[in-house]
């Protein structure tokens, strides 16, 4: 199997087994293909339980933690946001062109799209422990999935999925650490460490690109000018700002300052009541 068609595999493939499917070595590692084009599909391939769901259901609040049934919902909400971010590194795979910028960067991408696969297998494994639950027993959004749409080349699939979506990461997988180990639950806390160091990896891999590209910009202006419509900075950030994983992952101050100082209507990085639970 090459590198295009394991990708295919994960993005077309409607079980989880195809999602989680891993491969040590492909056949023309990161060959350039000059005729092959790929257009992406309006939908990954999810069958059964693994499908979208219009449904809606409320993030667990965090003072339900104590019950380990709520804290196995929480991690089914984190569960469905890494097989998004694999499904959407699979579509980098295959959709942009085989150019040697693009190439190189697809080494990286395909590095990011195993340790996803890595923290969801631990965030499946783990919710089972804690309460039996099975992912897909609750509906699954497609949010981030509806944003590839609107990117168009690979530097503004970083500025969404790097610089905005993991960035966020950074912030709430530090949060949710100390709150699991809040209620005693230090093996929850154990993987959220883990998925925030494979995530400072990430984002520095779509900083240091960004960064390569940006010409004669400012890199903050240059990434607010990626940003799909009607999403803002404000989405790279979560309840509180962990400003030391941004400068592990190479982030210079004035991006991190910037970044810190944005404000906009956007709920979840500005809700009062959240406050009190920040540890």
């Amino acid at each position: 199997m090459n590198l295009k068609d394991y990708a295919r595999e994960i993005l077309e493939g409607g079980s989880l087994n195809s999602k989680l499917l891993t491969i040590p070595r492909f056949d023309n590692d990161f060959q350039r293909e000059k005729n092959r084009v790929y257009n992406c599909p309006v939908k990954p391939g999810r069958a059964g339980k693994i499908k979208f769901s219009s449904k809606q259901i409320r993030f667990p609040k965090v003072s339900s933690f104590i019950e380990a049934e709520k804290r196995s919902m929480a991690l089914h909400f984190f569960a469905n946001h890494e097989l998004l971010a694999i499904e959407m590194m699979a579509a980098f795979i295959l959709i942009y062109p085989d150019d040697d910028d693009t190439l190189k960067l697809k080494k990286g991408v395909l590095s990011s799209l195993r340790d996803e696969q890595k923290h969801l297998k631990l965030y499946i494994e783990r919710m089972k422990e804690l309460s039996g639950l099975e992912f897909g027993d609750y509906p699954l959004s497609d949010f981030f999935w509806r944003q590839m749409s609107f990117l168009k080349d690979p530097a503004q699939f970083l500025s969404f999925m790097s610089m905005t979506i993991e960035s966020a990461n950074l912030d709430f997988a530090l949060f949710y650490k100390k709150i699991f180990e809040k209620y005693d639950d230090f093996k929850t806390s154990k993987i959220l460490e883990i998925v925030l160091n494979d995530e400072i990896k990430h984002v520095g891999l779509g900083y240091s690109w960004l960064k390569r590209w940006r010409d004669d910009q400012e890199t903050w202006d240059y990434y607010k000018s990626l940003l799909p419509d009607k999403l803002t900075p404000a989405r790279a950030k979560g309840i509180i700002f962990n400003e030391d994983a941004r400068r592990k992952a190479g982030i210079d101050e004035d991006f991190i300052m910037k970044l810190k100082d944005f404000r906009s209507d956007f709920v979840v990085t500005d809700r009062k009541s959240w406050k009190k639970d920040i540890i």
